[in-house]
Formats: C-alpha cells, sequence, structure tokens
C-alpha cells in the first residue's frame, strides 16, 4: 500500500490515522502509517506537550503528525465568556429536562467537565502550534478548512506538509488556491463533520479538481479492499478515524461506550448538530434524537452548541448513562464487531488490499 506520498513521507503504508488518543497514534506510526494526533481536546498546551514528548519516546522515531482545529478567518476580541453569555437560558433549560428525565446526576465538586469546545478557538489552536512546532512533526492537517494563510507559512518553514479537509471539489479547489499540499476528501459515511457527497462520487471529483496536489480518500473506509477502491478512484492514501475507536490501544470513556459501538450496525449512526452546532455523523441515541425533537428548541450554531452541552456530555460520560452515551463515528462502524490491536487493524488491512488487487488482475487477465 505505497504511493508517490507515502514514499515522500518515509511511511511504509499509505494510511493516515487520525485519532485523540496519543497511545494509537503511536502504533499507526509503528504499524508503517502516519498516526496523526487530534489537537481539539487539549486546551492546555502543555498537556499537548506532554502527549508529544510520549509520542516522541513510543514511535520507534517514525513520522507523525497533529490536527488543529482553526478558521481560516479570524475573529478578534471574543472570549468563551462572551460566547456563553449568547447560550438562550431556554436551551440550558432543554438540557436540565433531558439529563433529569434519565436520572444523570451532577458532576462532583472536584469533577471537571472533560470536553470543552475551547479547543475550536484560534488563539487555542495558535497555543497547540506553538508547542507543535518544537516536534519533528511530519504533518499538519486542519479539519475546518484551510488554515490562515500565516500558519501555512510557518508549516512549511518547519518542512510540514499542511493537510485540509474537503466535503466538495468546490472547497478543494479553495485548499489549492491556499496553497495547500494533501486535500482530505471527506465524504458523508465519514465519522464527525461531514458534508453531503458519498466518498464514491467525493473522491474523482475532488482528485480532479486539484489535479496535481495528492488527495486522501476518507469516509467510510475500514478495510483493505475499500483501501484499494480509494487509491484506484486517483487517491495517493487513505484517511481512517473511526475503525481505531475500538482498538485495544483506545482510551473511550467506558466499556458501555466499546460495547454499543461493538453492537452498532451501519444504519445506527445520524448526521446531528447535537455536539457542536454543525453536521456531524454521531452514533445515534436519545441525546440525539431530543435534539431533532420538534417539541425541543433545536440546536444552537457552532460554537454556541458545544460550549451548552459540554457538562451534559462529561456528566453523561462518567456515569455511563447507557440511553444517552454516544460518540462520532462513521457507517464504517458496522464492521467494527470486535476489538483489535491497532497492529491487527494494519494486518487486516494488509490482507484485505492484496485480496482486492488480486480480485482485479483476474478480471483484467493478469493473474
Amino acid at each position: 500500500m505505497e504511493t508517490e506520498l507515502s514514499k515522500r513521507l518515509g511511511i511504509e503504508h499509505a494510511i493516515f490515522g487520525f485519532t485523540p488518543f496519543p497511545a494509537v497514534a503511536a502504533a499507526i506510526s509503528r504499524a508503517g502509517g502516519m498516526g496523526v494526533l487530534g489537537a481539539v481536546r487539549y486546551s492546555d498546551a502543555d498537556e499537548l506537550a506532554r502527549s508529544l514528548d510520549w509520542m516522541e519516546e513510543n514511535t520507534g522515531g517514525r513520522p507523525y503528525g497533529l490536527d488543529v482545529v482553526m478558521p481560516a478567518k479570524k475573529v478578534e476580541g471574543v472570549s468563551e465568556a462572551d460566547i456563553e453569555a449568547m447560550i438562550p437560558e431556554g436551551h440550558r433549560e432543554y438540557v436540565r429536562q433531558v439529563l433529569a428525565k434519565h436520572g444523570v446526576p451532577e458532576l462532583g465538586p472536584d469533577d471537571v467537565s472533560g470536553w470543552r469546545i475551547t479547543g475550536w478557538m484560534e488563539q487555542v489552536a495558535r497555543n497547540q502550534l506553538d508547542v507543535a512546532f518544537d516536534y519533528p512533526i511530519k504533518l499538519l492537517a486542519n479539519a475546518l478548512g484551510s488554515p490562515p494563510a500565516d500558519v501555512i507559512a510557518r508549516a512549511h518553514e518547519h518542512d510540514v506538509l499542511v493537510a485540509a479537509l474537503a466535503g466538495s471539489a468546490r472547497h478543494a479547489g479553495h485548499h489549492k488556491d491556499a496553497g495547500i499540499d494533501i486535500v482530505v476528501a471527506q465524504g458523508y459515511e465519514a465519522g464527525g463533520h461531514t458534508g453531503e457527497i458519498a466518498s464514491m462520487v467525493l473522491v474523482p471529483e475532488v482528485v480532479s479538481a486539484v489535479e496535481g496536489i495528492p488527495v486522501l480518500a476518507a469516509g467510510g473506509i475500514g478495510t483493505g479492499e475499500q483501501v484499494a477502491a480509494g487509491l484506484a478512484l486517483g487517491a495517493q492514501g487513505v484517511w481512517l478515524g473511526s475503525v481505531w475507536l475500538t482498538t485495544t490501544q483506545a482510551e473511550l470513556p467506558s466499556q458501555v461506550l466499546i460495547d454499543k459501538l461493538l453492537a452498532a450496525g451501519s444504519g445506527d449512526t445520524v448526521r446531528s448538530r447535537a455536539l457542536t452546532g454543525k453536521p456531524a455523523r454521531q452514533l445515534r441515541t436519545e441525546w440525539t434524537d431530543a435534539w431533532e425533537d420538534p417539541a425541543g428548541p433545536g440546536t444552537l450554531p457552532m460554537p454556541l452548541q458545544g460550549l451548552l452541552v459540554a457538562d451534559a456530555v462529561s456528566r453523561i460520560q462518567k456515569y455511563e448513562t447507557e440511553p444517552l452515551l454516544g460518540t462520532p463515528v462513521g457507517q464504517i462502524v458496522g464492521q467494527m464487531n470486535s476489538e483489535r490491536s491497532v497492529q491487527a487493524v494494519f494486518d487486516d488491512l494488509t490482507r484485505g488490499f492484496e485480496r482486492a488487487v488480486d480480485r482485479i488482475n483476474r478480471i483484467a487477465g493478469r493473474a
């Protein structure tokens, strides 16, 4: 599973693995792929530095990258407190009602909300980059389109390639104009924030739109056969996220959530604004259903929704409230049926890729 891009980055397989867990990212790199650590949960730059120190010690000298969330346009003079003040009291009351209906206890006096939206704010991302560029990262990915021009220039000064996600050919064209090095064509099937176009349609459209720039196929990919399909569509690699959630190195908050993922089918996800205010694919739960209820107040725009539900998400996770407990995940969840190590996932990807190539060679009369 080697391409021009993988050779350029010094990785054995053109597999780029996004994950919020350092242990998973390091294992992906050790297995011959590119582990990409998600930085959005690191509101404390020192905590990110500790995780990158750990990555340095546990990647075996293999390349790795970082994924940040940074808007291309900057909004000056807006603090988290300013944003909090914009949240209507009716929405706060609705959250209280949903949690009370399911008997979710309050957080204790010493508990800290584990999930905050501050990682989506530009200054937090810039603080993360101040730390990251002190480490030998090889890739900087941005989940909100092209990062600001000065960030792209700074990355290039450090010989770091910049990747940006795109949900349409039009978005991909903007990335090319901005000087992005790699475009991640993320289809509708993906976990987290997605657009409206499925991967089978999106990938070749993006490849055509950014001719000359490497494209990674993303969305609903979790088998070697799907990796082969992505490369056949013109991509130079694949971007996998959801499939790592049920690996033994992942640090999901509870076994209850892991069991829900293992039991879920490909039809058990939904694109919902319940978590961040933008459509994000996640497990369908009574929490996502509550935000679709016509009797409710509806979701708020990003970043208000994320701040509104941050404490609620922490309470649901801490007390393992099964009907409400979910996570961003793509439609590939239907094939995530067992807990495996990251290396075992790579072994399966390699075998599936070889099967697909052999099948095509037989069809073409080459075998």
